[in-house]
């Protein structure tokens, strides 16, 4: 089982530090920058062994290689972005299992927000680190993949089980709410919803992680394919890609 620490780094980024509770092997995903990570492991008197990159941009890897000078730990990362993660050691494929002590996460292509994106899915602990592809209420923006590929990234994430966390890269849940609302304005779970994260923001707390089964339910863009949905929002049923593709250039404008 994992122990799971959630650090908020930068303005708005979350970093995950996670323990392998039986071992007490370690790793971060994603440290933007080192210092918030050092003072969580120096406090926690832990030794950190693994960084796992979901992907190449700076505000997810900013940290690597000041962590790896301080504390030695290998750098991990998709095979087919080994060129942009900065100290990579271990290239993973996707659907291949890595180990972190005796958990095992399943490793998964989901490349859109950029190419070479992938997530880490730990199925016994419920938990999918997913980076920047999918939000709670939102999902990445396409700055190198296509809206296809996205798409398919994304029903890749929904097919898991519906008690799935989904520990995200940013809390934009907020911002992405005011969307999904203006897509749905009438969806009684999702003013509930709005409440629930208002309320936490107020108080300082993260509203992340999310569970995949409200996803499901209440985000835009694991709704590309549901044509009661598509209709309410005035879409035609077109190709998964293209629907999707055009509810993102929505958000976009939003």
């Amino acid at each position: 089982m994992l122990e799971i620490e959630q650090i908020p780094i930068l303005s708005d980024n979350y970093s995950y530090l996670i323990t392998d509770q039986k071992t007490k092997t370690t790793a971060c995903i994603d440290p933007s920058v080192s210092k918030p990570i050092i003072e969580v492991v120096e406090k926690k008197k832990i030794q950190l062994n693994f960084i796992l990159n979901t992907h190449h941009h700076f505000d997810h890897v900013g940290g690597n290689i000041e962590l790896k000078k301080k504390y030695g730990c290998k750098i991990v990362g998709n095979l087919n972005d080994k060129e942009r993660i900065p100290g990579i050691d271990i290239c993973l494929k996707d659907e291949e299992i890595f180990k972190l002590g005796n958990s095992e996460c399943k490793v998964f292509d989901v490349s859109g927000h950029t190419v070479g994106h992938i997530c880490y899915y730990f199925k016994k602990d419920n938990a999918l680190f997913c980076g920047d592809t999918l939000f709670s209420l939102g999902c990445g923006r396409i700055f190198e993949g296509t809206p296809l590929q996205m798409s398919r990234s994304l029903l890749k994430i929904r097919s898991l089980p519906n008690q799935t966390k989904i520990f995200c890269g940013h809390e934009y849940t907020e911002s992405n709410a005011k969307f999904a609302f203006h897509l749905e304005p009438d969806s009684f779970p999702l003013k509930e919803k709005i409440k629930d994260i208002t309320k936490k923001r107020k108080a300082n707390k993260p509203t992340v992680p999310s569970v995949l089964e409200d996803e499901k339910k209440l985000n835009p863009f694991l709704k590309f394919d549901n044509k009661q949905y598509l209709n309410k929002i005035g879409l035609e049923s077109n190709a998964i890609e293209e629907n999707f593709r055009i509810i993102r250039q929505m958000k976009d404008q939003f």
